[in-house]
């Protein structure tokens, strides 16, 4: 077969992949032309690095449609396609497989496995020793960059992609060329101005207690059985100082978005591409962070956390921050069941060094024991649901329940805040799509461990709120 059979057969498939993938619509021209210069881009790498052009074009056309796979699985389970972050994670996938394999079919996780080892032993089998076809590879991957640097400052396709909207650039441009204008438009954004500013008023608080729940929302809500109600999280909103929706970005993951919003108190509106993953970026912004402004008012902080500190890097960007320790799973006991710590434990951890606690100290908490999967009941009077997830979301009730109890007994002027970091993914139960809102409560205690009431109703929130919100309550 003639190079050039074998390059169009290679554009014209990865094309269809392309085609394949979710929310599908009309390629603009400009995208097809992108996606082709980047599948010929890979076909010249590999060509350089394997020598032999039948097995590049193979691993180009394969990569393409491996991308169009996962992009189509995660969008059926949280409800947006693969985003050029999410590329950053390859590693954390070897590292803590269940986080990420659990989401994808048995087919389509063989399908995965069977191809990488097959492109394994394809490349080790096929190796060219010659030096012509290595440096052909070389050349073309060099002309195609260069080509892709010009087209990219040509007015047609440096005006693409403007707004971070992943799923209409998808079915407008295809997902290749999305992955790289949105890179293109992350790697253009800037820092914002370093923050000098503490707290706007004196505290009132002495202690600020935050905790990010994992996948906590109510199940009356995602399951409409009002039976469901949780006891502990329906008691703190008749208590609380203010409560509400949280407006999270995510559903079923991105722990990250929710946690960086509260902490760092910065609206996605503010971050652009950054939104997607901000603690990518989170050490150009660490000034603004509220352990940050807390310290300069002669606070200390620290971060619980009781899994590998690594994931999306907060073992460097926390304490940037401004969080002066970080307690991570070292410092837990094996989990008598389950695969996580529980939210027990961690609650034993919060009130242990709150009251240690000798000045004026704030104690961020996420929890990790309602990871998913839940396995999915068979439908009942309410529909399809997941008493697994039932069981653990109660978890996290009763832990609410025992800091507003612990909270209380300590006797100093406090702020609890307790809030669910995104709705859980459960196929056949809780879908994408929808109400992305999960549960927030934040509770005032006085010296006197009575809980002072707040002057408002329920208000949705976005995280960046409700960082604003925590700061008004500290301050109140």
């Amino acid at each position: 077969m003639g190079i050039e059979i074998l390059v169009a057969l290679m554009l014209g498939s990865a094309a269809a992949a392309d085609g394949l993938v979710r929310p599908m619509g009309r390629r603009s021209l400009a995208g097809l032309w992108l996606g082709q210069l980047l599948v010929l881009g890979l076909f010249g790498l590999v060509l350089a690095l394997a020598g032999n052009a039948p097995v590049a074009a193979l691993v180009a056309t394969g990569l393409a449609l491996a991308l169009a796979l996962v992009s189509n699985a995660k969008a059926a389970v949280l409800g947006e396609p693969l985003l050029f972050t999410d590329l950053v994670l390859v590693g954390a996938v070897f590292r803590h497989p269940q986080f990420y394999l659990d989401a994808l079919k048995r087919w389509q996780l063989a399908a995965l496995v069977l191809g990488a080892a097959g492109l394994a032993l394809g490349l080790a089998l096929t190796f060219s020793p010659a030096l012509q076809p290595h440096m052909e590879g070389l050349v073309l991957l060099g002309a195609v960059l260069a080509l892709l640097a010009i087209t990219l400052r040509l007015p047609r396709w440096r005006d693409l992609a403007p707004c971070p909207d992943a799923e209409a650039d998808v079915a407008r441009h295809g997902l290749l060329p999305t992955l790289l204008l949105h890179w293109r438009r992350w790697r253009q954004s800037a820092d914002p101005q370093p923050c000098q500013d503490g707290l706007p008023a004196p505290a009132s608080a002495a202690l600020v207690i935050a905790v990010q729940c994992e996948s906590f929302a109510d199940p009356a809500d995602l399951f409409g059985a009002p039976e469901l109600a949780l006891p502990g999280l329906a008691a703190a909103r008749r208590q609380s100082w203010a409560h509400g929706g949280l407006l999270v970005s995510g559903f079923g993951a991105y722990t990250m978005r929710t946690e960086y919003g509260v902490i760092f108190g910065r609206d996605e509106a503010d971050l652009g591409f950054r939104r997607f993953d901000p603690y990518l970026t989170a050490l150009g912004e660490a000034s603004h962070a509220l352990p940050a402004r807390l310290a300069r008012a002669g606070w200390t902080s620290l971060f619980i956390h009781p899994h590998d500190l690594r994931f999306y890097g907060r073992e460097r960007i926390l304490p940037a921050a401004g969080f002066a320790e970080l307690v991570g799973p070292e410092a837990f006991a094996a989990p008598a069941e389950g695969r996580y710590v529980g939210d027990a434990a961690i609650a034993d951890m919060i009130l242990a060094r709150a009251e240690a606690a000798k000045g004026p100290c704030l104690i961020h908490a996420v929890t990790i024991e309602n990871h998913g999967p839940w396995p999915v009941d068979q439908a009942g009077s309410h529909g399809s649901m997941s008493s697994a997830y039932l069981a653990l979301v109660r978890r996290g009730d009763a832990m609410l329940s025992r800091l507003i109890d612990g909270v209380a007994a300590l006797r100093r002027p406090a702020v609890l805040l307790f809030y669910g970091d995104h709705r859980p993914s459960i196929p056949g139960a809780v879908m994408p799509g929808g109400d992305r809102r999960t549960p927030y409560v934040m509770l005032r205690f006085g010296s006197d461990g009575a809980i002072v009431p707040g002057p408002d109703g329920a208000v949705d929130r976005t995280p960046a709120d409700l960082h604003r919100a925590l700061i008004a309550a500290i301050t109140a």
